[in-house]
């Protein structure tokens, strides 16, 4: 493991030569790394022996660190973390850094962290799926260090939430109070809160005034093309443009979608893809979306896994002159695909 990473409020964030986008989208094409996968499970550490996959991305004092999903002999999930000086070859701790501790986390566990840095704070703010076994919760945990987090409540206080789910077999069904996957803004909209888009059947909004107490506030979005026909999950944290336009407040988003196999892949297929996104005018939707997926499964490791036919990214960041998307494979394994950043 070597010398662990000392992290604190001066610790600076992002790349020093960061360009933000300018259009939309980023890439959209990515080249996968010749080397993936960059992380497999390590049989050393029972709490990530059988499986190592979706990992939110961060750039901090110009290394890039990854908040991974692992998962036991029973899939039981914790959060590792581990960091590189290339973006490729990752040192990782030895424990993981958030791991089930709550009666709503077991025996499922804490899957699929999503991370960011607020500016002002400079608290992170991890998002992650609490999972019982029958019942995923959105939670919110925080930390000054990346190493120790502070867990907060689900976001869904009073299980008042129904959606209409698409199931594999293309039928619907009412399903109650399920939530996961939350991208945060850590930019303050003009009504002074922070906003979240979150949800798996669609986009829903959250809006906090602290980062870590959320209220379910709109509904957002929901797939709108044959590829993404089972349901739609945000990706990492939106990325914010730079559009030359100081009346435009757009922000990127990358996100995962699933199909019940009404178009070109196969039922069960996971993808990624871009869509653009309006913050000062975030309840009217997204402003565009591309219309294919920018990575699909190709590769072996993507088309056979744990679960097949899956690539998903929680993590995407710009590292020396490059974006590094980061996406789980076949929920088994980590890879990266890359491309010029402008």
């Amino acid at each position: 493991m070597g010398t662990v990473p000392v992290i604190g409020p001066d610790t600076p964030s992002g790349d020093k030569h960061y360009k933000p986008p300018k259009t939309f989208p980023i890439g959209p094409h990515f080249t996968r790394y010749e080397h993936n996968p960059i992380l497999e499970p390590n049989p050393d550490n029972e709490w990530e022996e059988a499986y190592v996959y979706n990992a939110s991305a961060i750039v901090i004092d110009d290394r890039v660190y990854l908040l991974y999903r692992a998962q036991d002999e029973n899939k039981t999930s914790s959060v590792g973390l581990a960091w590189s000086d290339d973006g490729y070859k990752f040192k990782r701790y030895h424990k993981p850094i958030i791991y089930p501790t709550e009666s709503y986390e077991f025996p499922g566990g804490c899957e699929d962290p999503r991370i960011v840095r607020d500016p002002i704070s400079k608290r992170f703010i991890v998002t992650y799926t609490a999972y019982d076994g029958y019942l995923a919760r959105l939670c919110v945990a925080e930390s000054m260090d990346l190493f120790t987090w502070r867990k907060y409540p689900p976001i869904i206080k009073d299980d008042n939430f129904n959606e209409i789910a698409n199931g594999l077999d293309g039928n619907q069904f009412i399903r109650h109070a399920w939530s996961k996957s939350g991208a945060i803004f850590v930019e303050r909209h003009k009504d002074g809160h922070y906003y979240m888009i979150w949800g798996e059947s669609g986009f829903y909004l959250a809006k906090s005034k602290d980062l870590v107490h959320w209220t379910i506030a709109d509904n957002y979005t929901i797939g709108k093309f044959n590829w993404q026909d089972r349901l739609i999950e945000p990706g990492p944290a939106p990325i914010k443009m730079d559009t030359g336009n100081r009346h435009q407040n757009y922000y990127i988003l990358f996100y995962n979608s699933s199909t019940i196999g009404g178009g070109p892949y196969p039922k069960g297929t996971y993808t990624i893809s871009q869509m653009l996104v309006d913050y000062d005018n975030i309840k009217d939707g997204p402003v565009a979306r591309l219309e294919k997926p920018i990575l699909v499964p190709e590769d072996a490791n993507e088309v056979n896994g744990q679960v097949d036919k899956v690539v998903f990214t929680e993590g995407v960041v710009q590292f020396k002159g490059k974006w590094f998307l980061y996406y789980g494979q076949g929920d088994s394994k980590l890879a990266v695909a890359t491309c010029p950043a402008n």
